[in-house]
Formats: structure tokens, C-alpha cells, sequence
């Protein structure tokens, strides 16, 4: 199944709308975890995924076993159908869990979207991944071969739209574009930018990324960056 940008904006949006309706939550912070236990029925677990830390997360479709070599010696995990299984390292210490918060929770949206696009597959293909599970690989902008690069692909969009719904996204800079000159921001914008990624719960890189597809933040090259005077005049 290969669903379009557009298609994937519109599935977040009845989703959340659903969801909202359903918990009666308003917020335009989504609640990831609720949504993963409460919502889609997911038993979300932690458990060290690789040696080199590559693995944030994996889900699988039907009862499975995922094994992994760590320190010479092979681990293996029996996973189960709806079972997601996220890297024990979001969790080892407060201070971690605290600073890793935003890329755990991209990490359980992109899962949570895996799940959510193999419900909509034909019983056929549905056959084909019931062995399966699906790695969380990092958001890419590569060139999209196979049919495993359009997974994920559709699990990446589709995840950044549940964690930071386009409506929402618009309602808060709807007459306002901020400004990234090659990665830089004035004072005013780079403020703004970290207060939403905040209030959204997720990481600058993810925000940033989110923006641009939604064209709520223009690319500017850094020669065109304001002087002081300029801002301050």
C-alpha cells in the first residue's frame, strides 16, 4: 500500500480527531503513550534492542521471537502480536529519560504508525509481514527503492503527523513563517522554535523537518542572516 503526503496528513487528522473525541483530551499535545496502550490496544515494553544502540524501537504484527547479539552472547525476545518494544536506554536513568523524552516518543509514534498503516493492508499482504518486525530506522530523505523504504517512509510521515498535527502546527503560526538561515535562527525565532518544540514534545530535528513539509519555515542561506541593527531598528 503507497499512501501520498496528502493521504497521510488527512489519516493523522481523523485519527486525532477520533482519539480526541474519544478521551476527550483537547490538547495539542499528543499523549503518545495513552494513545500506543489506551488507544490502538499496544503493550508498549523496553528491553536493549542492539549493542551499538542503532535499534530505538520495533513492533511486530503477530507472535515472533527478535534476537539480538550483545557482549558476545545472542538475547532473545519473545514479542508478541501489538507488542512494541522500545530501547531500555530511554529509560535507564531520570536524567536520560528526561533529555531522550522527544526522540522516545517519535520512536512510539513511528511504531504506533507501523501498526496503524498494517490494519489498513490487504489480508494478502497482511499474510506476507505476519513473521515480521519492523525496525525503527532514522528519519531519511534517501532515494525510496524498495518496499520497505516506502514503510518507512509512510511510518515517518505518518508518525510526525500524529506528534505534531498539522492543524495545530498552523493554528500557532498562522500568520507568522519562521526563518532558518542554514540551521540558524534570530533570537525571536529560535525562542518561538523551542517553545513549540516544547509544547509538542519532540526533538528540534523532527520539528524542524515537520515545518518545512508543512511550509511554516523557510530555508534562508546564512549570507542573508539580519545584523543586530537590522533587528533591533
Amino acid at each position: 500500500m503507497y499512501l501520498t503526503t496528502q493521504q497521510i496528513e488527512d489519516m493523522a487528522a481523523a485519527i486525532l480527531h477520533n482519539f480526541r473525541n474519544t478521551t476527550g483530551l483537547q490538547t495539542v499535545f499528543t499523549p503518545i503513550d495513552q494513545f500506543a496502550s489506551n488507544y490502538l490496544g499496544l503493550s508498549v515494553k523496553f528491553a536493549k534492542l542492539s549493542e551499538d544502540g542503532s535499534i530505538c524501537g520495533l513492533t511486530a504484527y503477530a507472535d515472533t521471537n527478535y534476537s539480538v547479539r550483545m557482549d558476545g552472547r545472542e538475547y532473545v525476545y519473545p514479542i508478541q502480536a501489538n507488542d512494541v518494544l522500545l530501547d531500555s536506554s530511554f529509560i535507564d536513568t531520570p536524567e536520560h529519560c528526561m533529555s531522550q523524552c522527544g526522540k522516545r516518543r517519535f520512536t512510539l509514534a513511528h511504531e504506533c504508525a507501523h501498526q496503524i498503516l498494517f490494519g489498513l493492508e490487504s489480508e494478502e499482504a497482511k499474510a506476507l509481514h505476519k513473521k515480521k518486525y519492523s525496525e525503527r530506522r532514522s528519519y531519511s530523505c534517501r532515494e525510496l527503492k524498495s518496499r520497505e523504504d516506502w514503510n518507512e517512509w509512510q511510518a515517518n510521515a505518518l508518525g510526525a503527523a500524529l506528534l505534531m498535527p498539522a492543524d495545530s502546527l498552523s493554528a500557532l503560526l498562522q500568520w507568522y513563517r519562521l526563518i532558518s538561515y542554514d540551521g540558524r535562527m534570530t533570537q525571536w525565532d529560535q525562542e518561538l522554535f523551542e517553545e513549540i518544540c516544547h509544547l509538542f514534545g519532540v526533538s528540534h530535528s523532527a520539528m524542524m523537518i515537520r515545518l518545512e513539509k508543512l511550509g511554516l519555515m523557510i530555508r534562508r542561506p546564512i549570507s542573508q542572516f539580519p545584523v543586530p541593527e537590522e533587528v533591533t531598528a
